[in-house]
């Protein structure tokens, strides 16, 4: 598939992708999301890969921007109305086309970018319109392994998956999960 040779940047949603969707509240009022460490490190596998990495949320959350710290993710978009036109915005500032863009996301609000994007993606629980609109609809669930499996996707399409995987095995890599 050459057109995923050309991808360059790996964009997510979070809730629904990132996380199983759920936000948990404790008595106090405090908010709180689980991240998976299998998808951490597929993040971490196509930064060793040399791809950069965005998460692009319309909620503002102080865990995102912890998990975007232990993460190394390269830009974090937070409170986006409208998704699409803040990834051109992101895409015209990195000096990236759209078409160099790989997104996953699972709800209507992710609908528009995952049609415009390079590569879209869905998992498999995210709304009949996402995994519609996706090329590429996950076996797994958000937050259950949906971005790792798209991750390993696009790497071995791109031919690099024995690169970083020889790279993680040898101990050349440090990847955080």
């Amino acid at each position: 598939m050459k057109f995923l040779t050309d991808i360059k940047l790996l964009a997510l949603d979070v809730d629904g992708v990132l996380t199983d969707g759920i936000i948990y509240y404790s008595p106090a009022g405090d908010a709180m999301k689980g991240f998976s460490a299998r998808d951490g490190m597929g993040i971490s596998l196509v930064r060793a890969a040399g791809l950069k990495t965005a998460l692009i949320t319309g909620r503002r959350s102080p865990m995102v921007e912890q998990r975007a710290k232990d993460l190394h993710i390269d830009y974090v978009i937070q409170d986006a109305e409208r998704k699409l036109p803040a990834m051109e915005e992101l895409c015209n500032t990195i000096g990236l086309t759209m078409a160099e863009v790989a997104y996953m996301g699972d709800d209507l609000n992710d609908v528009e970018l995952i049609s415009h994007c390079g590569f879209g993606a869905a998992p498999l629980d995210a709304c009949e319109e996402a995994r519609r609109a996706a090329a590429f609809v996950s076996a797994y669930n958000g937050g259950h392994g949906a971005l790792r499996e798209f991750v390993e996707y696009i790497l071995k399409n791109q031919d690099l998956w024995n690169v970083v995987l020889d790279q993680y095995l040898k101990g050349t890599s440090v990847l955080p999960q």
